[in-house]
């Protein structure tokens, strides 16, 4: 089974510098690529220099983490493809239980390893932890994560188990089931398109599983800080165009009324905080969705039928409730 480890660049050389040979010396199942985004700081020129083994895919311009692996992976004939931030740090046999699961389970189409924090090694990173879910009204979490409340990694979440959705942090999926789905939605830009990729291969059939006996480390916020009004916009803006595209049409309309209050809510919030330009940012998000929502809802195929979200609301569980940990509840 070939596997091809994909890296996609923007202005990262001091991240390529940092991790990449700690990924070579670790993968030698693999082949490594790293595409690029139109960098104009001397990335590519360092990669040339230094490794001159890796396989370098330039794009023409920044297509952001969507459009950018859309464009690079399309000539990329591996069975397994493996998509990894230039913030992340493998480990030892990090691809072996990833590799063995994929030849033992046929319907597994996408798995994540386990994610720890890169500066607090004992913790779970904030973007997958061990493996995303969803609530009711489409807000992600994560086992090991729900908000800003990060738990410690005390081997609690050992079980290779299904999950909602991968972190696109370190992200592996079948070759032939990207194509098939088309790969990401390049409408999304950046973030929640591998919610969406995984949701749609849920809604094909496909498993996505969390394999925790492979782990990695992440920086997280590396590109794009929690901080920045663009990700607030790309966040709340994509969520809604995910829930139109994938939920069944049954709870389509009242989900989305919902969220419409609960971002209401949420800019309430940052306007006591006052975080003005994350108010105007959700104002941006709404407006971009509108006027985009035939569209989104054109993407929309006859799959839409099972529930594969949790039952319960996320938001009233850690807001009122208190509830930091994860629970399966379906």
């Amino acid at each position: 089974m070939k596997i091809a480890v994909v890296l996609l660049n923007w202005n990262g050389q001091k991240l390529l510098e940092q991790f990449l040979p700690t990924l070579v010396q670790y993968s030698p199942e693999a082949t490594i690529y790293v595409a690029d985004n139109a960098s104009t700081d001397d990335s590519v020129v360092y990669l040339k220099a230094s490794f001159p083994t890796i396989k370098i895919i330039q794009n023409s311009s920044n297509l952001g983490f969507a459009g950018g692996y859309n464009a690079a992976l399309q000539n990329i004939e591996a069975d397994i493809l493996a998509l990894v931030n230039t913030d992340i740090e493998v480990t030892k046999n990090w691809l072996a239980p990833i590799i063995s699961t994929f030849e033992n389970e046929p319907k597994t189409a996408i798995i994540q390893p386990k994610i720890r924090d890169y500066k607090n090694p004992e913790y779970f990173e904030y973007a997958g932890a061990a493996g995303g879910f969803i609530d009711y009204f489409g807000y992600p979490y994560c086992r090991g994560r729900i908000f800003n409340t990060i738990e410690k990694d005390t081997y609690q979440y050992e079980d290779d188990c299904d999950i909602f959705w991968a972190s696109g942090a370190c992200f592996f999926i079948r070759n032939s089931v990207y194509k098939e789905l088309g790969g990401f939605d390049s409408d999304f830009f950046a973030h929640q398109e591998e919610i969406d990729l995984c949701w749609r291969a849920k809604n094909k059939g496909y498993s996505v599983k969390y394999n925790s006996k492979s782990i990695v480390y992440h920086i997280g916020g590396a590109t794009l800080n929690q901080g920045n009004p663009k990700k607030t916009f790309l966040n709340y803006r994509n969520s809604l165009m995910m829930l139109t595209k994938n939920l069944p049409k049954n709870k389509l309309f009242f989900v989305l009324f919902s969220r419409l209050i609960l971002d209401g809510i949420a800019g309430v919030q940052f306007l006591i905080q006052r975080k003005f330009i994350h108010i105007f940012a959700i104002i941006k998000a709404h407006f971009s969705f509108y006027f985009h929502f035939y569209k989104t809802y054109k993407k929309r195929d006859n799959h839409q039928t099972k529930v594969y979200y949790q039952s319960n609301s996320i938001v009233y569980k850690y807001f009122i409730k208190n509830g930091t940990i994860f629970e399966n509840k379906k």
